[in-house]
């Protein structure tokens, strides 16, 4: 358990102020979307998976990973409130970007979904299928699979770049005590995508049956964080940086 209030970032509002223009619009961007990511985060788990688990032991993981959730959001806003001087420029703009809605609407998408047919199934009406519940069940844990496994790195290896530049170190230290976390939530995910198929043989058949839409959501989601990448350096790269390399890397 950590806090973000625990590392100092006094000195990242003065090498904000020195970084170039375009310099600012990467780390900028960065946080815009990261906080939109992690907002949809904190709150999903606890409202799509509870009211489906019966475990324990599971109910107080998704109790706890939302929480971490929640950290992860609040750290994003203590460094906005920290380094800008208006902090409610950046907090406004955030929904206005395509880039980040895009990428919001899509791990939406399934979460949506798999509340339908939890509400389905709580109301008892006859057009609840337990069969299409499963299904819905498995492809938004593949979706958050995807987006604690691979939507966040692009971000990431830009904060980690500024840090080896020596600047924006404070920033750069909480998102490193982030990927720990994220590297927790994704070893759930995968576990649980391994645990289904043993549990019951209608997820061996719906891993089979969703394989290539699984696949495909892969692939938006590369094909959106490198998109992302070429958004973030539209005015200019940074020393150690560039398009190629984040799109190899994502890759």
């Amino acid at each position: 358990f950590w806090r973000p209030e625990e590392v100092d970032i006094v000195k990242d509002a003065k090498d904000f102020k020195d970084l170039e223009p375009h310099e600012q619009h990467i780390f900028t961007s960065n946080l815009k979307r990261q906080i939109l990511l992690d907002s949809v985060q904190g709150r999903s788990p606890n409202l799509v998976f509870l009211p489906i688990v019966s475990l324990p032991e599971l109910e107080t993981w998704i109790e706890t990973w939302a929480f971490s959730e929640t950290i992860h959001s609040r750290s994003y806003t203590h460094i906005i409130r920290n380094v800008y001087p208006d902090p409610s420029k950046v907090f406004d703009e955030m929904t206005k970007m395509k880039q980040i809605t895009d990428c919001a609407d899509s791990i939406t998408s399934t979460y949506d979904a798999l509340i339908q047919h939890n509400l389905l199934r709580e109301r008892g009406l006859t057009s609840y299928n337990e069969y299409e519940h499963k299904k819905a069940l498995w492809l938004c844990i593949m979706s958050v699979n995807i987006l604690e496994g691979v939507r966040f790195y692009v971000s990431f290896a830009c904060s980690w770049a500024f840090a080896e530049l020596k600047k924006m170190e404070g920033n750069a230290k909480i998102i490193k005590l982030i990927a720990r976390d994220e590297n927790l939530h994704l070893a759930s995910t995968q576990s649980l995508l391994k645990i289904l198929p043993k549990d019951d043989p209608d997820y061996i058949k719906i891993a089979k049956e969703t394989e290539e839409e699984c696949i495909q959501m892969f692939v938006d989601a590369v094909d959106q964080e490198k998109a992302w990448a070429e958004y973030l350096f539209k005015d200019g790269s940074m020393i150690g940086l560039n398009t190629q390399l984040l799109s190899d890397y994502i890759e």
